[in-house]
């Protein structure tokens, strides 16, 4: 056992150095502000009445839960008949399939919406096809559905494979006791198929949302300067106006936000079989 704690003890050090310090000085610069003497610093709660009392941060944040809302419902609707017809083929047909959705990912995500920005402008792709049609051109690019489609695009992969990896772990004998008892191919898949692969959902619902809820480079590629996400914020106030306490303050109100919806799947994840279990 001693063994076993020194080889972690590296690890554990590692974890705080980049994790635990960084949101202790986050927290630190959250609930400080500089006093009239610069080099001194107070404890206040003001960094986060600006933040809340703000309508403009209010609309950011409402505007940012709403996109990353939106993302998540559409990486549902067509991750799931995706993953579940992966699932449904041979053990050879699978793996080209699932390498054919996780081979972008091998591509950096920055690159990959460099490349949508070219597809989505006035001259690009889509709308020179357009064009042949005598249609457009169509402004696409720094609108809301610009902004959607590179996030659906770059996370809709953590989607399917969740699904996917739910589906295949799935016990078909459930499946056979349905069609024995006289349940249709729709009655099965409501009734046995979708409740058992709902914890893949709910653990893509959190691997979607979460990143879409805090981007911030999507947003400023493809929706242009004038769309502004929360993540766009913390950025702005980090990198541009140089305010560490006020980007802190709203860092750390939206990892709140990030916990409290990762509790909330939490309590919807649950296992079937274990209620069955209990019952």
């Amino acid at each position: 056992m001693k063994q076993f704690r020194n080889m972690a003890l590296p690890y554990i050090v590692w974890m705080a150095a980049i994790i635990v310090v960084p949101m202790l000085l986050i927290i630190l610069y959250a609930f400080t502000v500089k006093g009239n003497d610069v080099a001194t610093i107070r404890f206040s709660l003001e960094n986060f009445a600006r933040f809340f009392s703000d309508t403009v941060f209010m609309s950011v944040l409402k505007r940012s839960l709403y996109i990353a809302i939106i993302t998540t419902i559409i990486c549902i609707l067509l991750g799931y008949p995706i993953a579940y017809a992966i699932a449904n083929r041979s053990e050879k047909s699978k793996l080209f399939w699932i390498l054919l959705i996780t081979l972008p990912t091998w591509i950096n995500m920055l690159v990959r919406t460099y490349a949508w920005m070219g597809i989505l402008q006035d001259e690009g792709v889509i709308n020179y096809f357009l064009g042949f049609l005598g249609i457009g051109p169509i402004t696409m690019i720094h609108t809301t559905f610009a902004v959607v489609l590179g996030m659906v695009y770059n996370f809709i992969p953590f989607m399917i494979l969740q699904i996917y990896t739910a589906l295949t772990k799935m016990d078909r004998s459930y499946l056979e006791a349905a069609s024995d008892l006289g349940a249709n191919a729709v009655q099965s898949f409501l009734r046995v198929t979708l409740p058992l692969s709902i914890p893949g959902v709910i653990s893509g619902i959190t691997l979607v949302f979460l990143p879409a809820v805090s981007s911030f480079f999507i947003p400023k590629l493809l929706g242009g300067g004038q769309y502004v996400l929360i993540g766009n914020v913390i950025e702005t106030e980090f990198l541009t106006s140089g305010d560490w306490n006020f980007g802190s303050a709203i860092s750390l109100a939206m990892a709140v936000i990030i916990m409290v919806s990762m509790y909330i799947t939490k309590k919807v994840d649950t296992d079937p079989a274990a209620n069955r279990k209990g019952e």
